[in-house]
């Protein structure tokens, strides 16, 4: 029995029952993942932690990969702990290295053939400047590139998986820049940190395109969505202060009405990795499990820019990526 339901009055628009209080709980009730693989990264914390026990209670197989290792074990264990039925496996994937993605790759690939479920979540935000060994721009290079690059080698096993989906999580960050080709890791002139995020999370949307666009032939979709604002360590960056003065904290330390737990923003990320009747919708965008508008000045804080989610700037970037990863660009 389906979760959710496509809006019959508008066609054009992509929605569902869920609303911006749902969590990934909610999103699951009723889906059967039994037998179906799922890897989320960043699924030591937050929200790829929220989406892992989603899809574990659902019945799938879930791997969840992280830097840290010893906080994503403790993670798993204390939910194996409670859940022995539907347990989840810790492992350690570096995604701002390429040598480090490329060997996580091929070992996962040599234990898990098929792969029918890849949550690209994993991600920082508001990082000091800093680049990789691989010279890459730090955010650049953990938000999206070493997506980029598991994405690819992942490939033969999402194809067997036969009906595999590809989830990237952007944000509405995304609205701060375009990709900045003449300038892509960000080294002329100053360094803005909310700029260069707001670039990777462009990236992210666009790589769920270039991945649908090149992969639904072989039966595998992609789409990309923003989570929304909620207090986890991806703010680790910040400091009271600088959190106050944005609006993400309030006189007494407490979060925005507006902001959600994590099972909450999470749940858009597991319903297009689980919704039955998304299983041929790929390259949109998505938020609190519907399709997103267009982006406005009178209303900023939702929505998707045209350049997010245009195809012809997928393709674009895509050749990019391989040159900074070193694969081949088709």
């Amino acid at each position: 029995m389906n979760t959710t339901t496509l809006s019959s009055a508008a066609p054009s628009r992509i929605t569902s029952r869920f609303d911006r209080e749902a969590s990934v709980f909610d999103v699951v009730k009723g889906v059967d993942l039994n037998g179906k693989t799922a890897l989320v990264t960043g699924g030591g914390a937050g929200f790829g932690y929220a989406t892992a026990r989603a899809l574990a209670q659902a019945g799938a197989t879930v791997y969840v990969a992280d830097v840290d290792l010893p906080k994503t074990r403790a993670a798993a264990d204390a939910w194996n702990a409670e859940n022995p039925q539907a347990p989840i496996q810790a492992l350690q994937l570096d995604l701002g290295s390429n040598a480090a993605v490329r060997e996580f790759a091929d070992r996962f690939v040599k234990e898990v053939p098929r792969l029918n479920i890849l949550v690209n979540n994993a991600g920082i935000m508001a990082a000091p400047q800093a680049y990789t060994k691989d010279g890459v721009e730090l955010q650049l290079a953990v938000n999206f590139l070493g997506h980029y690059v598991l994405s690819r080698l992942l490939t033969p096993a999402l194809v067997k998986a036969d009906g595999s989906r590809v989830v990237c999580v952007s944000s509405i960050g995304h609205r701060r820049s375009d990709i900045r080709y003449h300038d892509i890791n960000v080294r002329e002139g100053t360094y803005n940190t909310w700029d260069a995020y707001g670039q990777s999370k462009t990236a992210c949307a666009l790589l769920a395109v270039e991945i649908d666009r090149r992969l639904k032939g072989e039966g595998v979709r992609s789409n990309t969505l923003n989570p929304g604002g909620s207090m986890t360590g991806l703010h680790h960056h910040l400091t009271d202060e600088e959190r106050r003065r944005m609006g993400w904290l309030d006189e007494n330390g407490k979060m925005p009405a507006k902001w959600r737990a994590p099972e909450q923003c999470a749940a858009t990320a597991t319903w297009l990795a689980t919704a039955p009747e998304l299983a041929n919708v790929g390259a949109l965008y998505f938020e609190e499990c519907q399709q997103a508008m267009p982006w406005t000045e009178e209303n900023p804080g939702v929505g998707v820019k045209p350049y997010a989610i245009d195809p012809d700037n997928a393709q674009r970037l895509w050749d990019v990526a391989a040159q900074l990863a070193g694969m081949p660009g088709k």
